[in-house]
């Protein structure tokens, strides 16, 4: 038999308020991200993480939230916890990997193309263990077509998103970037739900093992969120992030007190000729003093 599945039983709110929590978390990973290329060190190694956190917490609030409005009419659908958090958990680690590898190696070539795939597969894969997790008196069944083009969606969003944030330009770029970026991951989302058709087994059982939407949607709430609301203090605190400079050694040479050589030598370049001739040493006249005053 046949279920009757609808993904809007809330009408446009789900859908919205998913693809705000797409476009939070995506903008304080891309912003994390920029910030990281701008620092060397333990703290590149902290803001990547940061982002990671961020991407994967906003795009897996957005997935339960959307799933929030999602019912089989003739079933109630309950989720199993550690399925639900190990979801959580795969996205953060994927998305850490592709993001990692594209703040040490920068967004161009190679690496732009392995850290957007992914970071795209950790986003589709975290969508379909989250898909795995639900406990209902049915089957569940994909259409391999449309799920091979959610994951195309996921992939190409993750590699533009990754491109953007490593251009290193100012905070309304990025505001752009993860606008497009939530409507990708909220398309890839719905995609993936249009995939979706359930077998009901017969007639209807006892209520599914497992948890009710409504209680997920407490500590769904409590623990990626309060994290997202700390990244963006965090965001908002400090000025570099949101400037985004393109270059982190310029304003080491602009402080009074180094010589423009020595700071050259320190970055591993090549001290300019007007800079040998600012620093360079006025020559003693060989004439001597007139005595005669």
């Amino acid at each position: 038999m046949q279920g009757t599945v609808d993904g809007f039983s809330y009408g446009l709110v789900t859908p919205l308020v998913a693809y705000l929590m797409a476009c939070l978390g995506g903008a304080l990973g891309l912003r994390c991200t920029t910030r990281s290329m701008l620092v060397a060190g333990r703290w590149r190694a902290g803001w990547l993480a940061m982002g990671a956190a961020a991407i994967g917490s906003g795009i897996w609030t957005m997935h339960f939230i959307a799933m929030m409005g999602f019912t089989v009419r003739e079933t109630p659908i309950h989720y199993d916890l550690p399925t639900t958090f190990a979801s959580l958990a795969v996205a953060i680690v994927m998305v850490g990997i592709g993001i990692f590898i594209v703040g040490y190696k920068r967004a161009t070539g190679t690496a732009l193309f392995t850290g957007g795939t992914i970071t795209g597969l950790g986003v589709a894969s975290m969508h379909y263990l989250g898909m795995a997790g639900m406990r209902l008196n049915g089957k569940l069944t994909y259409n391999t077509f449309t799920v091979s083009v959610s994951v195309v969606i996921a992939v190409v969003a993750a590699t533009a998103a990754l491109w953007a944030a490593g251009q290193v330009r100012g905070f309304l770029w990025s505001v752009g970037a993860s606008l497009v970026m939530g409507l990708a991951v909220t398309g890839m989302h719905y995609t993936g739900m249009g995939a979706l058709s359930v077998h009901l087994h017969g007639a209807a059982g006892g209520t599914p093992a497992g948890e009710s939407p409504a209680t997920l949607l407490a500590p769904m709430m409590i623990g990626p969120l309060a994290f997202l609301l700390l990244a963006g203090a965090v965001v908002m605190f400090d000025p570099l992030m949101v400037m985004g400079k393109p270059t982190a050694w310029s304003a080491t040479e602009q402080r009074p007190g180094i010589p423009a050589h020595a700071t050259a030598a320190h970055l591993g370049r090549r001290p300019t000729s007007s800079s040998r001739q600012h620093h360079q040493r006025p020559r003693r006249s060989s004439s001597r003093t007139p005595q005669n005053w």
